[in-house]
């Protein structure tokens, strides 16, 4: 299951599922809320296992006390599951040259999940710190909950939240080998020029530079190899980024 990890995750990630019969795991049963089609873990880098898993078998057909760190990342569908991969590695690496407010980062990522008995899920994922101790990240809460409204194409949609959203995905994507992919921050700027403002304006109304928008739009000239603007206007709404 490991080689569904990241190289610089591995050293961090064992195959311990939780003991669900703990106080610490009837604790945060008692604590954390959980939506109607939605499981949940915790998985704790200092104790090196799962602390909490709930609503598995309901979402995904796999029981609460079976659920590891490598089942976790083995229910991404093939088309998903190297960029997933590279994602959970490269916000770690982010994330640990950080020492502050770090239960405000995370990350949510648009993708299949894959049932047990092989059927195909949409799922919106959101991995966020759960807890940390002098400036290091102690462990992780990720929700996985199936939205059967979401569409996909060959590009897969994330975001990030934080105290440096910006610089977060600005650094993300300097990082990422899977270049089919856009950001929520990019959608947003490609939404309202697709709907006929200019640079400046949509800068004005996200009350960010001109620059700053540039740097959203034009990288993706090259990423989805377009000629225009209005290839790439083209482009999203082809491949379900606009719509």
């Amino acid at each position: 299951m490991k080689s569904n990890v990241g190289e610089y995750l591995q050293p961090f990630i064992t195959e311990i599922p939780a003991d669900l019969t703990s106080k610490e795991a009837r604790d945060l049963k008692k604590s954390i809320y959980k939506f109607p089609d939605e499981c949940i873990y915790i998985y704790s880098f200092k104790e090196g296992r799962v602390l909490y898993a709930d609503g598995w078998e309901e979402v995904v057909g796999y029981k609460n006390e079976a659920i590891t760190f490598g089942t976790i990342v083995s229910l991404a569908a093939p088309e998903f599951s190297e960029f997933l991969s590279e994602l959970k590695d490269k916000a770690m690496i982010y994330i640990h040259t950080k020492s502050k407010e770090l239960e405000k980062f995370g990350y949510s990522v648009e993708m299949k999940l894959v049932h047990k008995n092989g059927n195909k899920l949409p799922a919106l994922i959101k991995v966020a710190v759960y807890q940390s101790e002098k400036g290091k990240v102690v462990s992780i809460i990720g929700r996985f909950q199936l939205i059967p409204s979401l569409r996909f194409s060959k590009v897969i949609q994330y975001s990030v939240f934080g105290p440096d959203k910006d610089e977060i995905e600005t650094e993300l994507n300097k990082m990422l080998r899977y270049k089919y992919v856009i950001s929520n921050k990019e959608r947003e700027a490609l939404l309202l020029v697709a709907q006929g403002y200019s640079f400046k304006e949509v800068a004005a109304f996200l009350n960010v530079s001109a620059s700053a928008i540039e740097k959203r739009i034009l990288p993706m000239y090259k990423r989805f190899k377009v000629r225009s603007l209005s290839h790439l206007i083209s482009f999203a709404y082809d491949n379900l980024i606009l719509y």
